[in-house]
């Protein structure tokens, strides 16, 4: 990608074969003193270093966007969408480059970073450009005192955002995307796992006419640089997605300011499949459901619920479909599954497996039933087979934890009352699917179910314009056109009287 700023430098003699990146901040690339190393996830080998940054640089950081605040929040939302309009124009025509990137890094298949995670965080710059210029505001005239009420919105500052490692630029820019559109500038925080291609878009930046400290990025880990960012008492409004175990500390160490939070969190996502679903479209887009992007999706289908006059039959198609699903490098086309994100986490999701054989469950396929083939150059990668789990109480860690792997349970029903009971029995309530043809059904489980998304006949169909979030432990607050709008600007009632 053509640079428009200082190109990072890297000490070939010390790292000959490594990518160092640098935090950018004030429009500038800034050499970081230390740094953490990042792993490829198909090789297990180091390919990149990523500055270990703290409280030093995420000040700096706040104050570039502090003093681009005031000429930023002043540019017209047709100015502000023209320039992200361009932004999404140069990621787009780096899409390869951004697509292999995001792959090398996280351990997706370039086919999904092509296909999904690039595409989609050019759509997301491009959507809030047009949303931000046809908001309206409310207003309100009472005739007996002749006053007029109405409403003006405002972007509240400097808006600190942290980011996961699953969808690295996807949820990054589902973020910086709202938040400037709406006259923020912006602190952001990638996952210090995955921060190549958040570090990539900051090249075009300027390109694209993003002024000087509108965008920041500090690149490091939570307990530093998220904190730092978190604690930062000019920085009153965090959005953040990662896990519920972060977000608690978000909320502890957030209270003394008073700060606007966003907390877009965990899932553990049931598929309530009824005996008059279409058997051969259902089992096809829930083995997609639960194995996509290795199963690292909060979105993804972790409990299946089928009901007993169906449960062989869809188990028997289900188990061959899901053996099917190919786990290769990356650079494969023909993989539907890359490698985990990281050697521990792969320790940890198949800690399950291991957890759900001593409680008597049985694995119908996956890890410790067939044999996982990689070429050589990925045999320490951090790989695993799409793993189908039976006999699993609902009180088993299988059922009540996020695993976020590929690892899915299935689990037979009797009524529509003990399904919704079963869906609903978690402390997760971020999304759900239902499979049926009886209209009323739809309309009665979906009420009944305790999620903020219900998906009927299919999953993961994104309208963009309407909200998205969970209840419970899944989060707080919803993220769209409107709840995005209403959540980076604040809201100020004006009344005047005749």
């Amino acid at each position: 990608i053509p640079a428009n700023t200082r190109q990072p430098q890297l000490n070939m003699e010390e790292q000959p074969n490594l990518l160092v990146l640098e935090n950018f901040i004030g429009g500038k690339f800034v050499p970081s003193k230390s740094h953490i190393n990042s792993y490829d996830p198909s090789t297990g080998q180091i390919y990149c270093k990523v500055p270990d940054s703290g409280k030093e640089e995420v000040d700096a950081a706040v104050a570039a966007a502090k003093a681009a605040f005031p000429s930023w929040s002043a540019k017209s939302p047709q100015e502000r969408s023209a320039i992200m309009c361009k932004l999404a124009d140069l990621i787009e025509s780096h899409m390869e480059e951004f697509a292999l990137a995001e792959s090398k890094d996280q351990g997706k298949t370039v086919t999904f970073a092509r296909t999904v995670d690039i595409p989609r965080s050019v759509y997301n710059f491009r959507f809030f450009a047009s949303s931000i210029k046809h908001h309206t505001t409310e207003c309100t005239h009472m005739d007996n005192i002749d006053c007029m009420h109405y409403t003006v919105r405002s972007p509240i500052g400097v808006a600190g955002l942290i980011s996961p490692w699953n969808l690295p630029l996807y949820l990054l820019t589902w973020k910086i995307a709202p938040a400037i559109a709406c006259g923020n500038t912006i602190v952001a925080k990638p996952s210090e796992m995955t921060s190549v291609t958040a570090w990539m878009m900051c090249k075009l930046l300027s390109e694209a006419g993003v002024p000087s400290g509108v965008v920041n990025i500090v690149f490091g880990t939570g307990p530093k640089a998220g904190e730092a960012l978190v604690c930062h008492p000019e920085v009153p409004i965090i959005s953040f997605t990662g896990s519920t175990v972060t977000a608690q500390r978000i909320i502890e160490k957030s209270a003394p300011f008073y700060k606007k939070l966003s907390l877009e969190l965990g899932g553990k996502n049931p598929a309530i499949i009824f005996e008059d679903a279409n058997l051969e479209e259902c089992v096809n887009t829930t083995v997609r459901s639960s194995f996509s992007n290795q199963g690292e999706i909060c979105l993804c289908t972790s409990r299946i619920y089928v009901q007993k006059t169906i449960y062989k039959e869809f188990l028997k198609m289900f188990v061959a479909a899901s053996k099917e699903w190919k786990v290769g490098a990356p650079s494969d086309p023909t993989a539907c599954m890359g490698a985990l994100i990281s050697e521990n986490h792969l320790a940890k999701v198949r800690s399950y497996v291991r957890k759900a054989l001593e409680e008597g469950a049985t694995i119908l396929c996956g890890e410790g039933v067939d044999i996982l083939e990689v070429p050589p150059e990925n045999t320490h990668g951090y790989f695993m087979l799409a793993t189908v789990v039976t006999m699993v109480k609902e009180e088993s860690c299988c059922i009540q934890e996020e695993i976020f792997g590929p690892l899915t349970c299935v689990v037979p029903f009797d009524t529509e009352e003990e399904a919704i009971e079963k869906a609903n029995g978690v402390k997760y309530g971020l999304a759900a699917t239902v499979w049926t043809k009886d209209v009323g059904r739809v309309h009665r489980v979906a009420k009944k179910l305790q999620t903020g998304l219900v998906w009927t006949n299919c999953w993961l169909i994104r309208d963009l314009n309407l909200p998205f979030g969970g209840m419970k432990a899944s989060g707080l607050g919803r993220e769209g056109a409107k709840d995005s709008y209403d959540f980076f600007t604040e809201v100020k009632t004006v009344t005047i009287k005749h």
